[in-house]
């Protein structure tokens, strides 16, 4: 679980979400488990995009850069236009990974990085978890 979920917040594409839930639902997995897991995860892989963009931003424009021109620009209106704040907003797809790029390349600080991208990846899989306990039973 961990691996899926670091990997899904990364630039790469997976869905850790249809795991948890897959997971959930063997009953085999400690439900509050699952959760620390799946989010430490999650946050290291956000964690991972901050220090590349953050090392990494004197190269935008480069072919191989990570992000595309119209991705980082769509990261950067959001992130112009919400402040730091839109990092509770990471946990959505498409724009949330490259939002987490962004603050790297804008060099929003490693503590309050921490601090909304925990709130928005645990939350999402919280959510989850609240979801897959009201429609199992």
């Amino acid at each position: 679980m961990f691996l899926i979920a670091l990997v899904a917040a990364t630039l790469l594409p997976a869905q850790s979400e249809l795991v948890f839930v897959a997971m959930l639902g063997t009953g085999r997995f400690d439900p509050a488990l699952l959760l620390i897991v799946a989010s430490a995860g999650n946050i290291t892989g956000s964690t991972i995009n901050w220090a590349i963009g953050r090392h990494l931003a004197h190269h935008r424009g480069a072919r191989w850069f990570p992000v595309s021109e119209p991705a980082m620009a769509r990261a950067e209106t959001w992130y112009q236009r919400f402040g730091v704040a839109s990092l509770l907003l990471s946990w959505l797809p498409v724009v949330g990974d490259p939002l987490t790029f962004v603050a790297g390349v804008l060099r929003t600080s490693l503590a309050r990085f921490l601090l909304l991208v925990t709130i928005a990846k645990a939350g999402r899989y919280l959510a989850l978890l609240i979801l897959y306990g009201h429609f199992s039973n």
